[in-house]
């Protein structure tokens, strides 16, 4: 049938997006993408738009899938703080140590690559990490375990620990490692929420 696509879409942005995770927007040419997609140039701009336009469905869709599964381990947040932000670090965790994605975090890779980027890309990097903190802010602050100045510390502590988490992994950490930075957090808000 004429003009019907012969690709499976959502399996054409997870290929392009584990390329750009894997290798970094800046290092990832059309040619990379052809090849991870399957796809020609032309049919990845007819289908996707510009690289940076493909790049921002991409990072929509890495934002939503973790995205749910952060929201996910927050949800007990108002009961039980402290489980709540291990299970949110238990996704992080999880996701390193998948042996079926690229090491590290697209939005972290991707923060730090800010000055390469063009403007409206930069802007939804940030817009992406700015949901991680408004995730963790309002999660932390359910519940009145803590006052609102210390949720607030403690969530952009959780957001910086995160992020660090990728790319301590990137650098070659282990899991043990990796576990022990977690629960200096975890150690410092289960006393900030004895003492509040």
């Amino acid at each position: 049938m004429a003009g019907k696509k012969q690709f499976d879409v959502d399996t054409a942005l997870d290929a392009a997006m584990i390329q750009f995770w894997r290798a970094g927007y800046a290092d990832t040419s059309l040619d990379d993408l052809s090849r991870a997609t399957g796809l020609n140039r032309s049919s990845i701009y007819s289908s996707f738009g510009d690289k940076d336009a493909l790049f921002l469905r991409c990072l929509d869709r890495y934002a939503a899938r973790f995205g749910e599964m952060y929201d996910n381990a927050l949800s007990c947040a108002a009961a039980e703080p402290v489980a709540a932000l291990r299970a949110f670090f238990d996704v992080t965790l999880a996701r390193i140590a998948d042996p079926d994605v690229p090491d590290g975090c697209l939005v972290t890779q991707s923060t730090m690559a800010i000055p390469a980027l063009s403007t409206s890309v930069a802007a939804r990097v940030k817009e992406s990490l700015g949901f991680q903190l408004q995730r963790l802010r309002t999660a932390l602050k359910a519940g009145g375990h803590l006052a609102d100045q210390d949720a607030e510390n403690f969530a952009v502590h959780a957001v910086a620990v995160n992020q660090s988490l990728a790319v301590m992994s990137r650098g070659g950490a282990n899991a043990a490692q990796l576990r022990a930075v977690v629960g200096v957090t975890l150690d410092a808000l289960s006393h900030a929420v004895r003492v509040a």
